[in-house]
């Protein structure tokens, strides 16, 4: 469980990059909801990412 956690914001990213490359082969290019949803699961990956290093950086000090 804990090596879940460490990697949640990574499986973030990917899920955001997964979401903005499937909106641009599938032609939902039109449609800000999707780019929305796919950039805030990018930002929300990269935030959880580094509080959890920090945490664990914290942590082992």
């Amino acid at each position: 469980m804990n090596n879940f956690k460490d990697s949640i914001g990574i499986l973030l990213m990917i899920i955001g990059a997964i979401i903005l490359v499937l909106s641009y082969f599938l032609g939902w290019n039109n449609n800000n909801a999707v780019q929305a949803a796919g950039l805030l699961f990018v930002i929300g990956g990269i935030v959880v990412y580094v509080l959890t290093n920090k945490k664990n950086q914290e942590s082992k000090d």
